[in-house]
């Protein structure tokens, strides 16, 4: 069974072999490489290949493994296409599998690879991460003294994980601090909730959404229904919902979580190399809110799914977007299992649009009124999140490619310019001429 993904983590660096050969033998092999990069003949490129494999089987210093050869080959060949389409072996395969269904061992740290170390996207809430104060920027340059630069991502996050209650130890590079930071973590069974909410003042509920597993429709149903009954449907001045450094995940979520705020109309749709393979999502279920005013916050840190949701609920103006530009992920990934034992491929198949028909690929959405966070001294450089227009190897856009933009969140609310911008619209304070050309504009016909 195949299933629609919107991944924004899990980037693997695919694998480089250099040959050093000489005489006949070696003259031959270059020839051959030659010729298959020139010629069209698909076979004697899969020939080179399989010359190439058993050169190296038969000649590398010692004896390699011929699972790790091959799974090095397809790695090779799969991140090289673009940042996000990767192999996943049959371990990875099921992990991925629990990590989606919202419950699974570990640290609590989305993380990603840059330059060969291994970066802290954001730790998960109410986790060891987030505990221990590992923070958006850290890189990781050592698990457990063992050095990170040479490993996948996939590796590298295999050694963090691990039997709950055991210890492991993270060397941490933090900019701003002259002497890397040595962090040790307890394991425990990480329990990704990914619907939080409150209300605020007694007249709005604020729902975070922190991902897009297979819990999180759920969770913001509840959510909604737990507001309305705290607040009577008279004095409910509307909601927030904020979508900030959420990285993204299911597909058919996104469209669900869309679909809850929206009475009738497209949501989503996917294009990819064929025209014939053009699918339209639409909003199911109804407005759970009654037509309620809404705000959806967006930053930097929003991606893929999250930028799904913005998107449908600005082209079809249901909400207000306050915060800074969105990551920019508009591309699908479809696992594709191989087979009992052969893990899956996860392989991006399609860019998304949005009901207007704008794609947000290396773009990103741009909010209606942007908000710019006071950053902290020790933070400053560190709060501006990379775009995927910065990502090596990305789908190029349709027109200009934007860079990243602020993603820093402060830990206390009251010190959340964005947040408090988002009360006061919703309260009537603070909208002025310039804020209502802004959204004006902003809006598509």
């Amino acid at each position: 069974m195949r299933k629609n993904f919107l991944f924004f983590l899990g980037t693997l660096t695919g694998a480089c072999l250099t040959l050093m050969v000489t005489g006949p033998q070696g003259e031959h092999l270059i020839a051959r490489a030659k010729a298959a990069a020139g010629g069209t003949d698909i076979y004697s490129q899969l020939n080179l290949f399989g010359e190439v494999f058993e050169r190296v089987r038969s000649d590398y210093v010692q004896k390699p493994d011929d699972t790790s050869l091959i799974e090095g080959a397809i790695n090779g060949m799969v991140t090289s296409l673009d940042p996000h389409s990767r192999y996943m072996n049959d371990k990875a395969w099921r992990e991925m599998q629990e990590t989606n269904t919202g419950e699974f061992g570990g640290l609590g740290i989305e993380v990603t690879m840059e330059e060969g170390l291994v970066k802290v996207v954001a730790p998960i809430d109410d986790t060891p991460a987030a505990r221990a104060g590992l923070m958006s920027g850290d890189l990781i340059t050592q698990i457990d003294d063992e050095q990170v630069q040479g490993l996948t991502l996939e590796q590298a996050v295999n050694k963090m994980k691990g039997a709950v209650n055991t210890k492991t130890r993270l060397k941490i590079l933090r900019k701003g601090k002259d002497a890397p930071v040595d962090v040790v973590l307890t394991r425990e069974i990480i329990r990704v909730r990914a619907v939080r909410y409150h209300t605020d003042g007694g007249d709005i509920g604020y729902i975070r959404i922190t991902s897009f597993n297979e819990q999180t429709t759920d969770g913001l149903r509840k959510a909604i229904s737990d507001i309305a009954k705290e607040i009577p449907q008279e004095k409910l001045l509307g909601y927030v919902v904020d979508l900030r450094n959420n990285p993204g995940g299911l597909l058919d979520q996104a469209v669900s979580v869309s679909s809850a705020f929206l009475a009738r109309g497209e949501v989503v749709s996917t294009r990819g190399r064929n025209a014939e393979e053009t699918q339209r999502f639409t909003a199911r279920g109804g407005d759970l809110i009654k037509g309620k005013p809404l705000v959806v916050l967006i930053n930097g840190g929003s991606a893929s799914a999250s930028e799904i949701v913005a998107g449908a609920l600005h082209d079809h103006k249901r909400a207000t977007l306050i915060g800074t530009r969105s990551f920019g992920k508009g591309s699908v990934q479809t696992i594709i299992p191989l087979g009992t034992g052969n893990g899956a491929l996860a392989l991006t198949t399609a860019r998304y649009f949005t009901p207007s028909g704008r794609s947000i690929q290396a773009k990103g959405v741009a909010p209606d009124i942007e908000i710019l966070q006071d950053v902290p001294d020790e933070l400053k450089g560190r709060a501006t999140t990379a775009s995927e227009a910065g990502m090596r190897g990305h789908l190029s856009a349709e027109g200009a490619e934007q860079t990243g933009s602020q993603s820093y969140v402060p830990p206390d609310e009251k010190d959340d310019k964005a947040l408090s911008a988002a009360y006061n619209l919703l309260r009537g304070i603070t909208v002025n001429a310039d804020v209502r050309a802004a959204r004006k504009q902003a809006v598509p016909n």
